[in-house]
């Protein structure tokens, strides 16, 4: 299977001049399309009877080759190919917007996003990588061992620049230690296991907070836009912000892969997190979390690693029904961090009773299907 491999870069000043060059000339390849595309679609919707074709990538690619290129001396000095994968990449976007996957494309700005794809005569070394019109650039960590990508994608975030490219790997079935196991996911805790693990989530977001904020405060009311202090300012900004994300990043790899490696079958429900995202009350605690990187990463490292994963619906009610007796409450508040059943004096913590459900039901139906298989044969 194909997974990411993404690892920072150790370019020199001259390096990091032709990587900026090659992200300004994707940019404005993109831009270009963009406003070349939607005076096209303007002209249609106000001229019905002459439609003009809507342009293809390879369209856009001719356009740009013919009108911007010979007026532009500075897209000579990178590689082609960081236009033509901006205007394929625009293309698809634009494909979503129609099937209304996603919203309409938005024009770029520079320092936000900034990333360009390459392909070519690539190399991979020990801790470095060659690069078209770049040559070698170094790399702070190791490289894995006989690949040779066909492309590479590089980017930047916060004054660093990162190197990613697809990685072939072989699935590998690890030993098992426990066969079924429930995941419920919180706000005050990142995962609860039925098995009585419980995952602090780190709430990297809080833990810097207060020193986010200050930062932004400093920047938006005690300095001028665009000086060299709010340009300092807005480096640590991004540098902080980077930080959280990366902390965050780890949490779930971490846990993430230690459910797929150690556990046979893995249970989590189906949640609505945009609908949650929507709750001005917990959108900031979900959005720490990360809930739905977890699943993403949960799905091809179960894969990766052997192990099968099962989505409950959103509407089983693992919260509210008692992992000892199984009766269904009518109501749960979220505040109610202890679940309490009045059948059988059931105490205990509310996410682990969550995760026990969400074991026990996929265990029981399990079991049925076995009678079933069992009594067809006997039958």
């Amino acid at each position: 299977m194909l997974l990411g491999f993404k690892t920072e870069l150790d370019p020199t000043n001259q390096q990091k001049t032709l990587l900026a060059k090659h992200a300004c000339v994707a940019r404005h390849a993109y831009n270009w399309g963009l406003w070349l595309t939607r005076k096209i679609l303007d002209h249609n919707l106000n001229n019905p009877e002459s439609k003009l074709k809507f342009p293809t990538a390879i369209d856009l690619h001719k356009l740009l080759v013919a009108m911007v290129k010979p007026n532009n001396y500075w897209y000579y000095e990178v590689s082609k190919t960081a236009p033509q994968y901006a205007l394929r990449y625009l293309s698809n976007a634009g494909k979503r917007c129609f099937t209304k996957v996603s919203d309409q494309p938005k024009f770029k700005k520079k320092g936000r996003d900034d990333s360009f794809t390459l392909d070519g005569s690539i190399s991979v070394g020990f801790n470095q990588i060659k690069l078209p019109r770049i040559g070698w650039v170094k790399t702070f960590e190791i490289l894995p061992d006989n690949i040779n990508p066909k492309s590479v994608t590089i980017s930047k975030k916060a004054n660093r620049w990162f190197v990613s490219f697809k990685v072939e790997r072989e699935s590998q079935n690890t030993e098992k230690s426990v066969d079924v196991v429930g995941v419920d996911l919180g706000v005050k805790t990142l995962a609860t296991l039925s098995t009585g693990e419980v995952f602090d989530g780190g709430k990297p977001y809080k833990k810097l907070e207060s020193k986010l904020s200050r930062l932004q405060y400093l920047n938006r009311h005690k300095t001028n836009k665009f000086s060299s202090n709010w340009k300092k300012a807005q480096l640590k900004i991004a540098k902080l912000h980077n930080k959280i994300a990366d902390i965050r990043k780890d949490k779930l790899h971490k846990l993430t892969t230690y459910l797929a490696k150690n556990h046979s079958k893995i249970v989590i429900e189906d949640l609505n997190v945009s609908g949650m995202m929507s709750n001005h009350k917990l959108a900031k605690a979900v959005g720490s979390m990360g809930f739905y990187e977890f699943r993403r990463q949960l799905e091809y490292k179960c894969e990766l690693y052997g192990s099968e994963l099962v989505v409950m619906d959103r509407w089983f009610p693992s919260s509210k029904t008692c992992s000892r007796c199984g009766a269904v409450k009518e109501s749960l508040l979220l505040s109610e961090r202890v679940f309490n059943c009045e059948h059988c004096n059931l105490s205990c913590d509310r996410d682990l009773n969550a995760a026990l459900n969400l074991a026990m039901a996929v265990i029981l139906l399990r079991n049925a299907n076995a009678n079933d298989r069992d009594s067809l044969r006997t039958g």
